[in-house]
């Protein structure tokens, strides 16, 4: 062979070394991966099968020239960033229930003064001895008899002990 075959030869070889260039490696679901490009930071190093022998660790790829501690710093704090904003979410979801309980309350004992409001002019219509007149389902107006007004007597002093506390 001439030497200028010879050496066209060995470059088309040498050049189709680079597609050996190729990563390997298990996912996460188990299925093997094939790449040109370096697995993703979440995958472990045990989990890589093949590498290519003239590229450096993944460590080596992700790290800066800088010194150990400030990869550590720079990679806690967007983790810190989610955390402090999802402890305000959390804080402001909080607050906003906390608001509508206190609302609820406040609804809750503003309807307990009014119904023992209520109760207690009840109780002082319908002290014994006076003539209470009410309306029936015709519209027609009635008066109590002393069974009746002693039951409504009952029904608002009850209402006074659970409502006016």
């Amino acid at each position: 062979m001439k030497p200028h075959k010879l050496l066209l030869l060995a470059l088309g070889c040498s050049w189709a070394m680079g597609a050996s260039a190729q990563w390997q490696w298990v996912d996460k679901d188990g299925r093997k991966v094939f790449s040109d490009r370096p697995p993703p930071q979440d995958i472990p190093d045990k989990s890589i099968l093949k590498q290519p022998q003239r590229a450096l660790p993944r460590s080596a790829m992700a790290a800066p020239a800088s010194p150990a501690s400030a990869p550590a710093s720079e990679a806690a704090a967007p983790a810190s960033g989610k955390d402090k904003q999802l402890e305000e979410n959390k804080a402001k979801a909080d607050a906003a229930e906390a608001a509508k309980q206190k609302a609820e309350e406040d609804r809750v004992a503003k309807a307990r003064a009014d119904n023992c409001a209520r109760a207690k002019r009840a109780k002082e219509q319908l002290a014994p001895g006076q003539l209470v007149s009410n309306v029936n389902a015709k519209g027609e107006l009635g008066f109590m008899d002393d069974a009746t007004r002693a039951a409504e007597l009952r029904r608002a002093e009850a209402t006074i002990a659970s409502d006016c506390k």
